[in-house]
């Protein structure tokens, strides 16, 4: 019987957000798509945050964020990313640890900085990433803590750290780990552009040794290259164990073993959808790990999204998340 000390353990994008509401004219003027996620060199990230002076910083990463709502809500957690020896790095550990999670991965001995998402939200709520992967990158086998994946019920894997080919290897290995120790493994799509990327090694990986999928309209389309969600919905149905399909203001849907249970979108103001899909993710998982159904999971997803996309950035306050537990 497998032994568990962790509910969720994340492996992902050790990174440090600087968030700047903005306007469509910022965005065209430096040619970024709205609502994309794009992937940026150093350069581009120097001139970047110069331009968005007056920005909020706080740590981020998709999966990140998810250890860090799932910790607030009463999950055992633990993370495994990369940084770099450097001020943004120390900001990262301290803040991840700060919410309760364990960060046993040490930090890059090189000369690339700490990665960085520069975020950008309009007053409609939409969030234009670009990311500068930097030691987050360099994430590897090395980094694997075995022992940690071994004693955790869901270890939980962010489709945006799938771009590095010594990262698909850790994958892989974190999934058969989990497997061999009775645990179960998770895969966040995390973008359609990133589907694109890597569709073929996506589909592998999850039919490798992946349990549970999150992803939105747009990710499981693409992983299905199907223009109508009801038709990838059902090939997903097929292919994967427990898809957790998100809709935004539809609400989700959540597709097992010949089931499907439709939880409702919790309502709430639209200010700033960075992380909603995190913050679902984590709530899921937080109820889904202690035995809740699979609605009970939805729904808790649901309002932790809810209360994600009402403020200002990824992480809700503590205290908010605690009362929703």
């Amino acid at each position: 019987m497998a032994v568990t000390r962790y509910d969720i353990t994340g492996i992902g994008n050790a990174i440090v957000d600087l968030l700047l509401p903005t306007d469509d004219a910022f965005l065209n003027r430096h040619d970024m798509p709205k609502g994309s996620m794009s992937l940026i060199d150093a350069d581009t990230a120097t001139r970047l945050t110069a331009a968005m002076q007056g920005g909020l910083t706080a740590s981020g990463g998709s999966v990140a964020n998810t250890c860090a709502v799932a910790a607030a809500l009463g999950a055992r957690v633990a993370f495994l990313g990369k940084v770099a020896a450097d001020e943004m790095g120390e900001t990262f550990r301290r803040e991840i640890t700060a919410h309760g999670v364990h960060f046993p991965t040490a930090p890059l001995q090189a000369h690339i900085p700490t990665a960085r998402c520069l975020i950008l939200v309009t007053p409609d709520g939409q969030r234009t990433m670009n990311t500068y992967l930097g030691a987050g990158g360099e994430f590897s086998l090395a980094d694997l803590d075995e022992t940690v994946i071994a004693a955790s019920a869901v270890t939980y894997l962010e489709g945006y750290l799938f771009d590095p080919p010594a990262a698909q290897a850790a994958f892989a290995e974190a999934a058969r780990t989990a497997r061999a120790a009775g645990q179960k493994t998770a895969l966040s799509l995390s973008d359609a552009f990133c589907v694109d990327r890597h569709r073929d090694g996506f589909r592998r990986l999850i039919a490798e040794g992946i349990d549970i999928i999150f992803a939105n309209e747009a990710e499981i389309c693409s992983l299905y290259q199907r223009n109508d969600f009801a038709e990838a919905a059902a090939e997903a149905a097929r292919d994967i164990k427990l898809a957790v399909l998100t809709r935004s203001e539809a609400g989700s849907i959540i597709l097992h073993e010949g089931t499907q249970t439709h939880v409702a979108a919790a309502p709430t103001q639209v200010v700033d959808t960075t992380g909603a899909g995190d913050a679902y993710a984590a709530g899921f998982l937080t109820a889904y790990t202690k035995g809740g159904s699979l609605h009970a999971a939805g729904t808790l997803g649901a309002s932790a999204a809810a209360l994600a996309i009402s403020r200002i950035g990824a992480r809700p306050p503590a205290n908010e998340l605690k009362a929703l537990a």
